[in-house]
């Protein structure tokens, strides 16, 4: 399957890209783990969102990276998805090696599910917290410095 990668700023964001981006974070977050919460949290006017579209413009993977001093001191990588259908394809990967490489060699904190420890260590991130819930799952602090 061809898939084409994009890294836009939030006011470069087309209105079906956006719909797309909220579309497959609501799918993820909200209906497949089952958490009640207001994904429009005012930071994605400040962030850079990176995600990869296959032929049918189809979001299939998708974070966004969000500016130091915004979530937490460091720069962070937050929303990160792969879509169900995407799922062990290797396209996560791929995503945040593209994510790490488009912030730079610069230090990255993200809150991370607490059952992806081992695949956030793969990118050089080391458990930072210790672990806390956040809408009904545990999570961690993870920092790459």
């Amino acid at each position: 399957m061809a898939r084409s990668w994009y890294d836009r700023e939030f006011a470069e964001l087309n209105v079906r890209e956006l719909y797309a981006i909220w579309a497959l974070r609501e799918r993820v977050f909200v209906v497949e783990q089952n958490c009640a919460y207001v994904d429009a949290d005012g930071a994605d006017p400040q962030c850079r969102h990176l995600w990869a579209e296959d032929e049918t413009r189809a979001i299939h993977a998708y974070c966004r990276l969000v500016p130091a001093g915004l979530k937490f001191a460091e720069a962070s990588i937050g929303r990160v998805i792969t879509a169900p259908e995407a799922r062990a394809s290797g396209l996560g990967k791929e995503l945040m090696e593209r994510a790490i490489a488009t912030l730079g060699p610069i230090p990255i904190r993200i809150g991370a599910q607490a059952h992806l420890e081992r695949f956030y260590g793969g990118f050089g991130f080391v458990r930072a917290s210790e672990p806390y819930d956040e809408d009904g799952i545990p999570h961690i602090e993870m920092l790459r410095a």
